[in-house]
């Protein structure tokens, strides 16, 4: 890590981590969502998929906190194994990524980022995968610079 970005530790997320990780939720949802999407409808099915994952502990799903030198919580890290839609290999999926906006700037989304490509790695992952909304600028521009590209994208006919 780079001298400005803090000395970072990995935990797996336990129960007492809810209100936290809750607390990120909007923070997930911060760009403009496409229009025909409800920004109250978004929230509340991501709180309660954050919740089910934290409680439930689905196969594959691992939800990681992060926190700084003194254990204050820095962000959030879930990552999820899974099988690559045209091959079958294994891959890891970022499903979700948030640094609370105190803590912006600091290099701990890079170093999010760093740690889930050596996690994918050492679980004998071919690719790391993350979807990300087009109006989420910031996000997608640490990404392209991490070295993620384009692989598929999702096109969307809304029908209500």
């Amino acid at each position: 890590m780079s001298d400005t970005t803090p000395e970072l530790h990995f935990r797996l997320a336990e129960a007492g981590d809810e209100a936290f990780i809750l607390s990120l939720a909007e923070r997930l949802l911060a760009f403009d969502l496409p229009a025909w999407r409800k920004r109250s409808e978004a929230l509340s099915h991501l709180r309660g998929d954050l919740r089910r994952h934290l409680l439930d502990e689905p196969p594959g799903s691992y939800m990681f906190i992060v926190e700084d030198n003194d254990g204050e919580p820095a962000a959030l890290l879930h990552l999820q194994k899974s099988s690559d839609l045209l091959s079958g290999k294994p891959i890891v999926h970022i499903s979700d990524l948030a640094v609370p906006v105190t803590r912006e700037g600091q290099g701990i989304g890079r170093a999010l980022l760093d740690y889930a490509t050596d996690w994918a790695r050492e679980h004998g992952a071919d690719a790391l995968t993350l979807n990300v909304f087009p109006g989420n600028t910031r996000a997608r521009a640490l990404y392209e610079r991490a070295g993620f590209q384009t692989d598929l994208l999702k096109l969307v006919r809304p029908l209500r």
